[in-house]
């Protein structure tokens, strides 16, 4: 293929800022309750039933209209994180400065679980704040940093598992999940602030998870350890459809992981360019990276579309061989291997790696064909199909929910953001 033109590079940016606001336009205005949101069923279109509120949903929320401004969205994108960020903070967070998994409308509580998935979501939620242009959130941004420090890391510096009201840890579990959405809320903290520390934590996140453990694993991405980072195996084994924590190898978690690799090497080189204007030399060998986070994240796309990829979807979960375990296609999975392919596909044009970037320009277009397939009548994504094949049964996720198709509107930011990146290298 030959390199795109400017102008073609530029009418995705253009079509990937659609595709963000229009998911936005769906959700704005009915997902807005009295106070805080409701999720909108894919079918109807029509709010769910209940007032519950789940803590994962709402920061979700938060960061996907706080997605909208920053792409010059309209003026209610801002309104709608800073209306999220209000119940977030009134509601959600209890005195001790933690935040609820589940409260209803009122802002009572339902579930007390402190979780560390539900935190790294906090800081996401808060980091896409500041940098939509919300200040008043940014102390919130640092007081989260430093909960998660002194309840949830361990002393390895990475994020442990969920804890009670009383900030007792109620199982001796390690995820890789709570960690990869750590990673990601770092990197945003990082993109909101500059401050190189939150870019740090994410590298020490990422080297843990995705080289150092996956190194006993042929380089795949085990789900679950013990509390000391040992691969467990057994874990959830009888539960394969387990809603957060399946047994197997997740294609979705690879490619997920592959576009935040994709972010550190951005970063990193732009890292290294102030580094040389400040100094007028090159990195020092102290500061030299140690890991090829580009050539990591093509080795962790490549796993997920080798083994888990077919005409429709990702499968859930596979064994180490490949062999699946779990044949239902998430929407998720597919939204997250969109942005995946955005970002390296930039990544690959700056490092002059030309044929790479043609193929997973190809891989981009491909994904892109099959959302037609998870998007619902009212135009929600639903969370899955059933059985594998396209014609199965598409299923609406239960309530209270957790999705309000963030990783759609993550997926058509990164598009429009990748895009743009190219456009300023090129």
């Amino acid at each position: 293929m030959n390199e795109p033109t400017r102008e073609a590079v530029r009418t995705r940016a253009q079509s990937h800022r659609a595709r963000l606001l229009s998911v936005l336009r769906v959700q704005y205005p009915d997902t807005l309750a009295d106070r805080g949101y409701r999720l909108l069923h894919p079918t109807t279109g029509d709010p769910y039933a209940g007032d519950r509120r789940h803590l994962v949903a709402t920061c979700r929320s938060v960061a996907n209209f706080a997605l909208g401004a920053l792409a010059d969205g309209p003026d209610w994108c801002l309104a709608a994180a800073e209306h999220g960020l209000r119940f977030l903070r009134e509601a959600h967070r209890a005195d001790d400065g933690g935040y609820r998994l589940v409260v209803d409308a009122d802002g009572e509580p339902v579930d007390r679980t402190r979780s560390a998935y539900g935190h790294a979501f906090v800081l996401l939620a808060y980091a896409r704040a500041v940098d939509a242009g919300i200040e008043w959130a940014e102390r919130d941004l640092h007081a989260t940093r430093e909960l998660i420090d002194d309840r949830f890391c361990d002393d390895r510096g990475l994020l442990r598992s969920d804890c009670d009201a009383d900030w007792i840890e109620r199982e001796p579990y390690r995820g890789q999940n709570t960690n990869m959405h750590a990673c990601e809320a770092f990197l945003a903290a990082y993109e909101a602030t500059g401050d190189a520390h939150y870019l740090d934590r994410a590298r020490h996140v990422a080297e843990a998870i995705t080289v150092e453990f996956a190194a006993e694993t042929d380089g795949l991405l085990w789900e679950h350890y013990t509390a000391d980072w040992e691969h467990d195996f057994g874990y959830n084994a009888d539960e394969p459809r387990h809603q957060f924590r399946p047994p197997g190898y997740q294609p979705g978690h690879h490619v997920e992981w592959a576009k935040l690799l994709a972010l550190i090497d951005r970063y990193e080189e732009e890292e290294s360019e102030d580094r040389v204007g400040k100094s007028g030399d090159g990195e020092s060998e102290d500061s030299a990276a140690t890991t090829d986070w580009y050539a990591r994240a093509r080795e962790l796309f490549d796993a997920a579309v080798d083994r888990g990829w077919s005409a429709n979807g990702f499968v859930y979960t596979h064994a180490a061989d490949g062999s699946p375990i779990v044949e239902d296609r998430y929407g998720w999975a597919l939204a997250e291997a969109i942005g995946a392919s955005a970002a390296l596909a930039e990544r690959a044009a700056v490092h002059g790696d030309a044929d790479e970037a043609d193929r997973l320009r190809d891989w981009h277009r491909r994904f892109l064909v099959r959302t037609d397939l998870f998007r619902g009548p009212a135009g929600v994504w639903y969370e899955k199909r059933l059985p594998a094949d396209a014609d199965g049964d598409r299923v609406a996720q239960d309530p209270p929910g957790v999705e309000p198709d963030y990783h759609p509107a993550g997926a058509f930011f990164e598009g429009w953001r990748s895009a743009r990146a190219e456009l300023s290298d090129g």
